[in-house]
């Protein structure tokens, strides 16, 4: 049991729920405004499925590098997975997978049943596929003859499914609208998710290039992958800040709404620390602090909104 939630990898998730609270609290906070009604089963349904998602992505990468020999020749030790330890057989992990992807679906129709069900029907059928392509998004990260992670797309998907899907989409399940600025701090947590998965391919850059898994950052070298580095980690309070402009919050001098901005700092050290590193291992540290800055951007939007407004 141990094996499988080492596997499971818990330190990621709190960077899956980010998008979801985030989209779930915006939401809550413009239906209070407007009278609507903010259904709490629908935020409890979207966590569980993210969970879901995350732990079948991880179960999934552990399964499709150990197959691939990506994970053998890894560096770091302390990032040795399951199957290329041998603690986990690749056919047992497989079938976790398979098991994952099922629980996820049954757990995606619940969800879209709760949301949607009777009177949004076409919405409903429009996310079962988004729910599938997230599934499918999921897996095929390492599995697969061509799996996107190693032809440098991982970036692309991570921002599209973390940020844009998980922001935009689950506010669309309370709202059953969608609002163009939302595109705001949709893009800041893709962003911030983008920060940790190029840290997790700089850290690996040497395995991945015996592996032949030809991520962004071995493409473009440590030393620009250290620049978009800190262009992900720059510009994401800035976009906040830029969607709480927008609504009006600058103007009606409510600043307490802006007690995300208090990150300004831990994050300027973050980077400047991130930037010292000289040998790719070192990296490791930050995978968990970026991951933790992202959920407490996602919570200290939702509070300044919420509480405060």
């Amino acid at each position: 049991m141990v094996d499988w939630i080492k596997a499971a990898r818990l330190r990621t998730l709190p960077l899956s729920l980010s998008g979801i609270i985030m989209g779930a609290f915006i939401a809550k906070w413009r239906l209070y405004r407007e009278g609507g009604i903010w259904d709490w089963r629908i935020f409890a349904l979207a966590l569980l499925v993210t969970l879901l998602y995350q732990i079948l992505s991880n179960y999934a990468n552990d399964y499709g590098d150990g197959v691939k020999g990506t994970d053998a020749k890894r560096i770091n030790e302390a990032e040795s997975r399951a199957v290329a330890s041998g603690k986990i057989t690749a056919k047992q992990m497989k079938n976790a997978v398979i098991i994952f992807s099922v629980l996820s679906f049954v757990a995606t129709i619940g969800l879209l049943y709760v949301a949607f069900f009777p009177d949004f029907m076409n919405e409903f059928y429009t996310f079962v596929g988004l729910g599938v392509a997230c599934i499918l998004a999921a897996i095929g990260y390492t599995v697969g003859k061509k799996p996107y992670g190693y032809m440098g797309l991982g970036d692309l998907f991570v921002f599209v499914f973390f940020g844009l899907v998980s922001v935009c989409g689950s506010y669309f399940l309370f709202t059953k609208t969608f609002s163009w600025d939302m595109l705001l701090p949709g893009t800041a947590i893709g962003m911030m998710s983008m920060a940790v998965l190029n840290l997790n391919n700089m850290r690996d850059i040497e395995s991945d290039r015996l592996s032949g898994k030809n991520s962004l950052a071995l493409r473009i070298g440590f030393k620009n992958a250290m620049i978009y580095e800190m262009i992900l980690l720059q510009l994401p309070l800035i976009l906040i800040l830029v969607f709480l402009g927008v609504n009006g919050f600058i103007q009606a001098q409510n600043y307490y709404v802006f007690i995300v901005m208090i990150l300004l700092l831990p994050l300027m050290k973050l980077r400047r620390n991130i930037m010292t590193v000289k040998e790719p291992k070192e990296l490791d540290q930050y995978l968990k602090q970026v991951g933790i800055m992202t959920f407490m951007m996602a919570v200290l939007t939702a509070f300044g909104l919420n509480f405060f407004n």
